[in-house]
């Protein structure tokens, strides 16, 4: 039988998730419940696809439009996730999705579509210079912390996550996203980034159950950082996190990181740790890069439509300077309520 290009429902979806669970080169950004927290935190349409043949799963193919009128619009696999594209296990199934995909593009008028490669490049796909890059690296934890250290932390972070802990700082998991968000917020205000809802954050621990949790630093009472983690597979994920002013001064990252990293390998068996993309120049690219990670650089791959350019929309930006110098004053709470509508166009 022919491959036919079906869109996902809710009763295809544990069968996409099957696929995803069982397939090497899928991610966790490729799981169904994505689809429905993108449309309800952000407005985004969705379509997401997959191909089969006699009623198996051959390819999937995660798609989400974001258009705003001061950041433009892309079809794209996918906004506010590392890692996209299609991904199939045969390629007659590969090709059937990027077909698909690039007939979608013209339906809808949409003049950029983008896959988020981690792997490689699509063949025939205009390629964005190397702006963004992931940093992933093997873990084993034993039970042992001071070994367990050694083997997975450099040095100087091994004596940040020291001091910390003699200074009383200590660590909890749980759900709690109004402390996450609180500390979020904050942090990327202080960065100059406009903050994601809360409503995203809460939709994003529904969705994915067991699979996500928060763990959280505190100094005296007060909770100064904390992150929401992934956990899939073999791996963990520690997706958006940050810190107040004071996380600095008390190694209360470095004390964050390594009990996400403790504790997805000890309670959950992780074998990999996923720190996530960062820009190449920014602080927080070499800080990854200070806990021993090598950078790997990923693959964002175009299909453009006539006269239409590959997006800009990142702080690297010249012309974003001023609005980040400006955003970096403003009152927590002002930035809280400004933040949701701007940062839904920048996935």
């Amino acid at each position: 039988m022919s491959i036919r290009i079906r869109e996902l429902d809710g009763a295809s979806e544990p069968a996409w998730d099957r696929f995803v669970r069982a397939t090497p080169a899928a991610t966790f950004f490729h799981l169904s419940p994505w689809s429905r927290v993108i449309r309800e935190a952000f407005g985004h349409a969705t379509h997401y696809c997959y191909a089969e043949r006699d009623g198996a799963i051959l390819g999937v193919l995660p798609l989400a439009r974001m258009k705003t009128a001061l950041f433009g619009d892309v079809l794209a696999s996918t906004p506010f996730c590392v890692y996209g594209g299609s991904v199939a296990v045969e390629a007659e199934a590969a090709r059937a999705l990027e077909a698909h995909a690039l007939s979608l593009q013209k339906r809808l008028g949409v003049p950029v579509l983008e896959f988020r490669r981690d792997d490689a490049p699509d063949e025939g796909w205009e390629e964005r210079p190397s702006l963004y890059f992931t940093f992933r690296k093997p873990i084993v934890i034993t039970g042992d912390d001071t070994k367990d250290m050694e083997r997975n932390i450099p040095r100087k972070q091994r004596a940040e996550v020291r001091k910390a802990l003699k200074r009383g700082l200590h660590a909890s998991t749980n759900t709690d996203v109004d402390t996450l968000h609180a500390v979020y917020a904050e942090s990327v205000r202080n960065l100059g980034s406009p903050v994601f809802p809360k409503r995203y954050f809460r939709l994003l621990l529904e969705a994915f159950g067991g699979e996500a949790d928060v763990t959280t630093v505190w100094h005296e009472g007060r909770a100064v950082s904390s992150v929401l983690s992934f956990h899939f597979r073999d791996q963990v994920l520690p997706y958006y996190g940050g810190g107040t002013r004071e996380a600095r001064g008390t190694s209360a990252n470095e004390l964050m990181y390594w009990e996400v990293m403790r504790r997805a390998g000890g309670e959950r068996g992780a074998a990999l740790f996923d720190f996530g993309r960062s820009k190449e120049g920014t602080g927080a690219f070499d800080y990854k890069k200070n806990w021993g990670f090598a950078p790997q650089p990923l693959h964002y791959c175009y299909r453009l439509a006539e006269g239409a350019r590959i997006p800009d929309n990142n702080p690297n930006n010249p012309k974003y300077r001023l609005f980040i110098a400006a955003w970096k004053r403003l009152p927590v709470p002002v930035a809280n309520l400004l933040g949701p509508p701007l940062v839904r166009g920048l996935g």
